[in-house]
């Protein structure tokens, strides 16, 4: 037989309560959820509708892939301790989907920039700090719906190496960007020294006017063997417009002496000629 709620305050009832609540409260919509049953043998059967918030002590070290152990302690004056166990296991689906995917595209996005051109400023930085970006929110949101704990869980294993993948990215092109403007500055250096080490190990040598044009008009007549030596000032100054062209135009093959001149130099002599009567005029 089935009575009313109101009942209950007629009879005894056992004074339980929750040992890890935190926060708990019965049910009364439209009326208090409570049954009273009598069974033919005396029996009696008790029913209320309760909510408990219990607290549960969880390891989440390896979050999300962990398995939590909670247990439900209900206790009375008069009886033993009654422990109900629940074993809570995560979907992981979940986790895939809102945080380890977009992490493993915003790292394979971070090595797009292997294949851009390094002088390519305007394409390479803004990518490498988009993804910086980007894995520094995929952080801060998972963090903010996890509660505060003093060891590292899985999952921040797993963002932090991917956000070092992507920052080394960005390393990676500060570093050959550096090293190659490095190199280039050098070589520039290299090229303006050269001719002044040119005159320094021939002192021989005079400056004088030459200009591509020639080496290609010369290119075009053609050359034929000249045999000089130190006498007339004409002379001279051909002498060293020869040492000048030996040095500087891949026309000339030749060896230059110590002394200012030279052996067997096979250059082209029409371009010469013209060079030295201007010069006479």
């Amino acid at each position: 037989m089935t009575f009313d709620g109101r009942l209950i305050k007629k009879i005894w009832a056992p004074d339980l309560f929750f040992v890890h609540s935190k926060k708990s409260f019965t049910h009364d919509t439209t009326t208090d959820n409570i049954m009273l049953r009598v069974y033919p043998d005396g029996k009696v059967l008790y029913s209320l509708r309760v909510t408990v918030t219990s607290m549960c002590s969880m390891d989440l070290s390896r979050f999300p892939l962990d398995t939590q152990t909670c247990s439900l302690e209900i206790e009375s004056c008069w009886y033993n301790r009654l422990y109900i166990n629940f074993t809570l296991r995560r979907h992981i689906f979940f986790f895939l989907l809102q945080t380890y995917f977009p992490a493993t595209l915003m790292v394979m996005l971070s090595w797009v920039s292997f294949w851009i051109d390094r002088r390519a400023v305007p394409a390479r930085v803004p990518l490498g700090i988009t993804t910086v970006l980007t894995m520094s929110t995929i952080i801060t949101g998972v963090n903010a719906s996890m509660p505060k704990v003093s060891y590292i869980k899985a999952v921040d294993v797993y963002l932090w190496v991917s956000f070092v993948f992507v920052f080394l990215s960005v390393l990676e092109y500060a570093a050959v960007n550096y090293l190659s403007t490095r190199q280039e500055r050098k070589e520039r250096e290299l090229r303006e020294r050269l001719p002044c080490t040119c005159e320094t190990s021939h002192p021989g040598v005079l400056s004088g006017s030459y200009s591509e044009a020639d080496d290609l008009r010369a290119a075009a007549t053609g050359g034929y063997g000249v045999m000089t030596s130190l006498g007339t000032a004409a002379e001279k100054r051909r002498e060293n417009l020869l040492l000048q062209l030996a040095m500087e135009s891949d026309q000339v093959t030749g060896h230059v002496t110590s002394g200012g001149g030279y052996d067997g130099a096979w250059v082209a002599t029409h371009t010469i000629d013209s060079l030295i009567e201007h010069s006479e005029l």
